[in-house]
């Protein structure tokens, strides 16, 4: 609106002095006609007004005069008005630069004057782009730090206990070999989980760095899902559970990496064996929706409360009533599923009630034809 007003005042005044200008060009013109008759009386005033009107004509005279005239003025009060406009949208260039220096944030008023308006929104768009890259400096740094957090909190748990229980071999505080190999069985789970922890953690680090290369394959997920729960008998006879698969009768062939998609269920059958262990089942189904093959992971053991859902697949987050437990995962699993559903096209989501806890992949067919 301000531009508009600007453009505006500056034709009326280009316009008014266009009109003075003029209009004194006409008197001088008059008054040096006059001159002229004065210095030279042989020649008649009304001998030069009959030969004007004859052989010209007064409303053409007129014209012939005036628009000439106006015309000049007009260009010249128009390259005067542009050159000013330009001078000062200059020099309003040029302290909005020394601002953006000093640190400000406020964008450079765009107008339309020549090659200075792409420059200013070339300046603009610059600015714009040293924003995000701080953005998103300033975010890493940030996860870097929270990754630096997490991963000290999560590696020190584990240690501690393992130093401990080692530490009390070491000491020979235990009262027989029971007791022993009971300590030594508690160090070695732990050793496990921080075995599990560090490669979770450098295979996220892989995904997050685009250095993770997908090998497609053509494969039956239903016979694939069938090789995991197979895989998953002995930890599900261990929590007395059951794992019912619900397929289609005919194949659910994508393009995928098997190796990478088979981590995905691996991850969501651990998740569902851990946190649903208070239900007797894990359901397992599969259909075709249009060009997608979606599967559900559904267990029904404790609800995740709805406070939570948004963030679960965010990396070293855990719903907090097993972040204290013993059974807590490294908070990394699911964002390392989500990340290989990503990267084959696909998407990953959650949803949980008191009755059951669903899991569900959608993945592209990606049909050959």
């Amino acid at each position: 609106m301000a531009i508009k007003l600007k453009a505006s005042l500056r034709f009326l005044a280009w316009l008014f002095w266009t009109v003075v200008a003029s209009l004194i060009s006409l008197l001088l013109l008059v008054v040096t006609a006059r001159l002229f008759y004065f210095f030279l009386p042989t020649i008649s005033f009304n001998s030069f007004i009959y030969w004007v009107n004859v052989n010209i004509g007064f409303p053409l005279a007129y014209y012939l005069a005036g628009v000439p005239i106006m015309l000049l003025f007009s260009l010249y009060f128009y390259r005067r008005s542009v050159r000013r406009h330009e001078h000062k949208y200059l020099d309003q260039l040029i302290e909005g630069v020394h601002k953006i220096e000093q640190g400000s944030n406020a964008k450079i008023p765009v107008e339309n004057v020549g090659q200075l308006g792409q420059l200013a929104t070339d300046i603009n768009r610059m600015l714009d782009r040293m924003r995000t890259s701080m953005e998103e400096e300033r975010k890493a740094e940030q996860t870097k730090n929270e990754l630096i957090t997490n991963v000290s909190h999560d590696l020190r748990t584990p240690l501690t206990t393992i130093t401990g229980y080692l530490g009390l071999i070491d000491q020979d505080r235990y009262r027989d070999e029971v007791e022993l190999r009971y300590y030594i069985n508690m160090a070695y789970e732990e050793s496990l989980r921080l075995k599990q922890l560090v490669q979770d953690l450098f295979e996220y680090t892989r995904l997050q760095g685009k250095e993770m290369k997908l090998i497609p394959s053509r494969i039956n997920l239903a016979e694939l899902l069938h090789q995991i729960s197979a895989h998953f008998g002995w930890q599900l006879q261990e929590n007395n559970m059951e794992c019912r698969l619900f397929m289609p009768a005919h194949p659910l062939n994508i393009l995928a990496d098997t190796d990478k998609l088979r981590r995905v269920y691996e991850n969501l059958f651990t998740n569902a064996i851990r946190y649903g262990s208070a239900g007797r089942f894990i359901d397992i189904r599969g259909w075709i929706d249009g060009d997608e093959v979606v599967t559900e992971v559904i267990n029904y053991g404790e609800a995740i409360p709805e406070a939570d859902l948004p963030h679960l697949f965010n990396r070293f987050y855990r719903v907090e009533k097993s972040r204290a437990g013993h059974t807590g995962g490294s908070g990394i699993g699911l964002a390392i599923a989500k990340n290989i559903v990503e990267l084959h096209g696909g998407s990953i989501s959650a949803d949980s009630d008191v009755y059951r806890t669903v899991f569900t992949v959608r993945l592209p067919m990606n049909r050959e034809k």
